[in-house]
């Protein structure tokens, strides 16, 4: 792995479909700037082409080692989903896998239109 997310357009049941996928392999999945980069351009994407998107979360929350650079990312994910969800009114499946926690808790894993998750998953927010 190169980041904690891996980002793509592919096809459920031949719909074209936005997909990202957070692995807590890579440094607990924390969300750094890549992170929100990755997350944010799939997002805009999304919005302008019009897909629905799906996205798997999985991470520890934010990379302390970045700093507020981590912390940014929040804001600038919630950001690009809200204008993905409000203006282009756009679909959103959220699936939290265990443990999602920090920072992706209090931003883009629980704005989705429909939020799904694993029995017994482990979801938190101090």
């Amino acid at each position: 792995l190169t980041e904690a997310v891996q980002t793509g357009i592919g096809q459920l049941k031949s719909i074209p479909t936005a997909i990202a996928v957070m692995d807590f392999k890579f440094i607990g999945g924390s969300m750094g700037s890549v992170v929100g980069e990755k997350m944010t351009r799939l997002i805009e994407h999304a919005t302008y082409k019009s897909l629905p998107l799906m996205i798997a979360c999985a991470s520890g929350g934010a990379r302390m080692q970045e700093g507020s650079l981590s912390l940014m990312q929040m804001a600038k994910i919630s950001s690009a989903s809200y204008t993905f969800q409000l203006d282009k009114k756009s679909f959103y499946i959220s699936m939290l896998t265990s443990p999602t926690t920090g920072g992706v808790t209090a931003s883009f894993g629980t704005l989705g239109n429909i939020i799904i998750t694993e029995p017994n998953t482990l979801i938190a927010f101090a």
